[in-house]
Formats: structure tokens, sequence, C-alpha cells
């Protein structure tokens, strides 16, 4: 990743100076200097093509960073960001259920927050305090970590997925003093209930089913009624660096972790993806996306929380029903990851796709294959793709519509946001480093590990990392961009351009993406060892032509030929969450491992579900048909032309 030396970049500032408004000679200066002293035409050439895009990044970074430092000296935290939007428009709508009809006005959201912080006040909850949240998305989600977060209260948002060992592991380790459940995952909270402890108090929203709740669960909702809806004093000592809630990540290795979200952090996102895609606050958002993740619950409800626009949520995204919402709400802007865009580009022409008022489709993973048909197919002109994990600070976006592209640094101005790419070792994700124990920057052209360099200082460079150290610590690496620095290590791979453009490789380490969630390989292969006697399993990501994401598949040590894939399937589906669920299985004498017992997965992945490439016993997973069939090289021909649904 070549940069402009330091002489090329004071002249660029100069021009970015100009176009800010000041005299044209300094224009004129700046792109003699630039020749002379930045690499002459060709980077000429490049500050030709990036200028107004970078200086439009950089009016972004200002304007983030000074409403951030703004709200830092007032003392502001989101609650108080939200009542103050509340106040301004009470009665302007704020949340739409597109299941159910519900409609939430601004004062009804605000009022129902009041009453779920002023009773977990009156019931002895207070800052530092940690409520689990394991409701399916609907305003009263948001509306309940919104209160929690008035009464000071830390909500651990969990995925409404997990079941047994992976839903009691996230309880246990939150720390959580309550927990929240609604009534349609009551089923789900028994499972686990006897692993909680009597001591966690839990509460049910929502309608029991015909079987009732659970015996030592309160009804919240009638609760909630009888509560003051008043605005509670905002708890002393909090500000915008402290901790607003966590989300559940499955991060590299290991069970789920929670990352730690601050409230500068949830405004940071937002501000991010209101200022780069120009939203305003007249736009209504289309939001399908789960809000136990930062995306559906950040970029989506943030809208609404500080910038006043409604939101419409659906709690399952449903391709059928996707534009007639849009239609039926008057929708403006929607929200997608990419095997969302796929499935919708599946579906039959239908009247509403023609008839919608969708201009902005905000979002990531979609494919450079299908971005220029989604966009023109259904008529949707901006397409804003980006990049971010929940807990990085190495955010970036495509601001400007550069087909494929998740983003982009500038090459005239490249410490403006210090982030950058660095050689790794592809398969281990080793750093690599020169002579003087720094980190190797990439070239243009050259794939390479995103990282961000950390200062704890600046809102929108710090790390806050997870609940558990250990993890927090697995992501940050020391003496990268300058000796005795900090920097995120992403777990990403992805390549920059010449022109600074970036574009996702791979995901990097013991993580795949799937269905729109990032799959732990080591949690499933816990899982499936356990299931089968601690027998040797190695699960990792396999790509499948035409298919978003990396598709799940273990290799299984079977030396004696008896295992039964669909007995397995049987026990899978009571503790695998559905997208973890391998749709590959490959059944081998050994699985290979290393002088540490280290499982090696690299040939496996090679050779991916081909049956071609081997004569161990292969399985493909027919969603339709709820099972496992041999996978011989007719079914492999279906599946790489698209006949079987994935």
């Amino acid at each position: 990743m070549r940069t402009p030396g330091a002489g090329a970049a004071s002249v660029a500032s100069l021009m970015l100076l100009w176009l800010l408004g000041l005299p044209w000679t300094w224009s004129a200066a700046a792109a003699v200097g630039v020749y002379v002293g930045g690499g002459g035409w060709r980077f000429l050439r490049i500050v030709c093509k990036t200028a107004r895009r970078d200086l439009f990044g950089l009016s972004v970074l200002l304007r983030v960073r000074l409403e951030l430092r703004r709200h830092q000296r007032a003392g502001h935290t989101i609650p108080g960001i939200f009542q103050a939007v509340a106040r301004r428009q009470p009665e302007r709508l704020a949340l739409v259920d597109a299941g159910s009809g519900a409609r939430w006005t601004f004062a009804r959201l605000d009022a129902y927050a009041n009453a779920v912080a002023n009773l977990f006040r009156q019931r002895g909850f207070g800052p530092g305090d940690v409520v689990a949240v394991f409701v399916e998305g609907r305003p009263e989600f948001v509306g309940l970590w919104l209160g929690l977060a008035k009464a000071g209260v830390e909500a651990a948002l969990l995925n409404v997925n997990l079941r047994r060992e992976p839903l009691a592991f996230c309880l246990g380790t939150s720390g959580a003093k309550a927990l929240v459940f609604g009534a349609e995952l009551a089923e789900a909270v028994a499972e686990v209930s006897a692993q909680l402890g009597k001591s966690l108090a839990k509460f049910c929203t929502g309608e029991p089913g015909p079987e009732g709740g659970l015996p030592d669960a309160q009804l919240l909702d009638p609760l909630l009624l009888s509560a003051s809806t008043e605005a509670p004093a905002q708890p002393v000592g909090k500000g915008m660096d402290d901790r607003l809630f966590y989300i559940y990540t499955s991060g590299t290795t290991g069970l789920p972790k929670a990352a730690i979200i601050v409230h500068s952090r949830y405004y940071r996102i937002a501000a991010f993806g209101h200022h780069a895609y120009s939203m305003r606050q007249a736009d209504v958002l289309y939001d399908c996306l789960p809000l136990y993740h930062s995306a559906g619950n950040i970029m989506g409800v943030g809208q609404c929380l500080l910038y006043g626009q409604t939101v419409v949520l659906r709690k399952k995204f449903s391709a059928s029903r996707f534009w007639d919402d849009c239609v039926q709400f008057n929708c403006t802007v929607v929200q997608y990851i990419g095997e969302i865009c796929r499935y919708l580009l599946r579906q039959p022409v239908r009247e509403a796709e023609g008839q919608h008022r969708v201009r902005l489709a905000v979002g990531n993973g979609l494919r450079p294959a299908i971005w220029e048909e989604f966009s023109e197919r259904f008529g949707v002109r901006q397409i804003g793709e980006f990049y971010g994990a929940t807990e990085c600070n190495c955010s970036i976006a495509n601001m400007d519509g550069k087909v494929g592209a998740c983003g982009f640094n500038s090459r005239i101005l490249p410490h403006v946001y210090p982030i950058r790419l660095v050689k790794v070792n592809e398969d281990t994700m080793e750093l690599q480093r020169d002579a003087q124990g720094l980190c190797i920057p990439c070239q243009t052209g050259e794939p390479g590990l995103l990282v961000g360099q950390i200062n704890q200082q600046d809102p929108l460079r710090r790390f806050d990392g997870y609940m558990s150290e250990s993890a927090t610590s697995k992501k940050v690496a020391h003496s990268v961009f300058r000796k005795g620095d900090s920097a995120y290590l992403s777990g990403d791979v992805l390549v920059m351009d010449e022109l600074g453009y970036m574009y996702f490789r791979d995901r990097g380490g013991d993580t795949f993406r799937w269905r729109g969630e990032n799959v732990s390989t080591s949690e499933v292969e816990a899982v499936l060892s356990r299931l089968l006697g601690q027998t040797d399993v190695a699960v990792y990501g396999v790509a499948v032509p035409g298919v978003e994401g990396k598709a799940g598949m273990a290799a299984i040590a079977d030396p004696l030929g008896q295992l039964h894939p669909n007995e397995l399937y049987q026990e899978m589906q009571k503790v695998l969450a559905p997208y973890a669920r391998p749709i590959f299985l490959r059944l081998l004498p050994q699985v290979d491992t290393t002088g540490t017992f280290k499982i090696q997965k690299t040939r496996l992945q090679h050779e991916g579900f081909d049956p071609r490439q081997t004569s161990d016993r292969l399985f493909f997973l027919d969603l339709k048909q709820g099972y496992y069939l041999p996978l011989d090289q007719a079914v492999y021909t279906r599946i790489c032309t698209g006949a079987f649904a994935l």
C-alpha cells in the first residue's frame, strides 16, 4: 500500500483547503507541488479521481467527531439524546412493527422506556448491574434496553437463536442479575432454567402460551402498566464513554463472547451511517435484521433514536413480503445483508417492486456479481455498502457507489484515518514483521489483514473489547504502525486498489459468515464432538458457486464407518442454531492434527465438497427434505447450478 510522501501529503492538504473555499492560486500551487513532490502524473491522477470522494469522507469524519465532542462536553448519553428527540416530535411515528401492525410514537417509546427504568430502579437495580434481554425483534425490545440504560443498567442482548449450552453460557458469563425474555422464547428459557441459579430474577414480556409461563417468572407487562412514566434522573457520572449494552459475537474462537458497546460507539456507528449516506429525518427506514446485532439495532434503530426517523421493524426477513412492506409503510431506506439481496433477486417479479419509494439500501456483503442487477431491477439508486465489526475501530464505508467496494481509505491523506492492510500468513493469520519488528504494509492489490490504530482518548479510534479480558487481548497487537503502539486486529482479509477502494477478500481465523451470522468453527466442533463421544471433528467454511458467504462443512473421524448422518442431524437440531448446522459432512478415517493436536483444515478446505477430490463419504443437507443426502457427482452438479436451495 504505497502512500505519498510527506511533501505530497502537505500539498494535498492545501488542495483540500482550496476546495473548502480558499483562493484558486492555492490550487495551482498545490497541483504543481503534487506533481513535483508526490509521484508525478500518476499521483496527480489519483488526486483528480479521489479528491471529491476524500473531501466528502473528511467532512463526514469531522461532522461525527464534532457531534461526539459536543455530546461528551454536555455529559449526554444515548437515552438523553433520544429523550430530546422525542420531546421535539412526540407524535411522530418512531417504530412500526410490520408483523403485528403496532405503531409506536416517540412519546409512547419514551414513556415505555421510562416505565422500564423506574420499575427496575424500584426493584433495586442500578448503575453497573446487568440485565439480559432475550426478546425477538419488536418495539418492546428497543424500549427494554433503552429503559434499562435510563436507569444506568447495562443490557446483555442475547441472540434469540441460542439454545441450551450456548444460551446458558451467555447468560452465565454476562453476570446478569435478571433476565427479561419474550413469551415466544419461554421454552428455550425453560430448557436452561435449572442451570441459571435461583438468584436470577426472571421477567416474561408478551402473552404466555396455553402452557403458561415459567413458574418462577414474573409477568413484566402488568408491572410496567403500574410503573411511573416520568423521566428518571440521569444516573450520576454516566457519560458517552460508559457502557451502554453488550452484543454477543462469535468472534474468531470459542463460544459467543460479549462485545462492550459504550454510548459513544453506538453514536459513532449510527452517525457515520446517517451522514455517509445523506439520510434525512423524513426518511422511513425498513429494518428486517436481528436487533441483537449492531447492524439492526445500531445502524438501523439508531436512526430513530438519534435523528428522529421512523423505523419499520420486521423480526424476520421475508423475501415475499419485503417490497410489499416497503410500499405499505412508505419506506425510503432499506437495510440488507448480502443474502437478502440474493434472495430478493430469486423472487418472481411482483408489482410492489416497482411501486416503492426506496432510494437507498444500506448494508454489507452485497456481492459484486449481483450489485448492479439488484440496483437496476429494483430501482434503488444508491447502494451504501460498508464494513465494520461490532467492536472494531476501523470501519469503512463506500460513499460514492463504487461497485464491489466495501469502503475506502484516502491515498492523498492516509494518516487522517489510521487504518492499514498488513501482511499475514493467511493460513494462520499470523502477522508478518520487518527487521524493526513493525508490521509490513501491503502494496496496492495485495491482500492483507485490516487493522486500526487504537487511541482510547479518541471515540473514533478506541477499542472497548469484550467482557472477557483474554478475548480482548487476542484482538490487540503492538508495534504495528510504529514502535509501542497498539492496533485492533479485524481478523478479515481485504485488498485495496490504486484509488484506495477496499474490497472484502475473506474472513480469517476460525469464523465464517453464513446467512448473515458469524459461525464459530470451534463452537460447532465442540458440540459435534460431544454428541459423537469426543470424536475428532474439523469444521470450516466452503464456498458454493453463486452463494453469499461460506457454507459450513464438518469433517468427522469415522474409522469404522458406523456414523449415521441423519441420527446426528436429529441431535444437532437440539443444540445448534439453524445457521450453525453444517450443510456438508465428510466422513473420513481420521482427522489430521499437528504435533500439538491442533486440527489441520487447510487441505480439507481446499478439497471442499467436490466428490472428485476424495474417496471419503460426503453428505449434503437438503433443507427442504430435512435430512442429509449422499453427495455424489449428480448432487454436486445440482448444488453448483443452484438447483438445491441453500
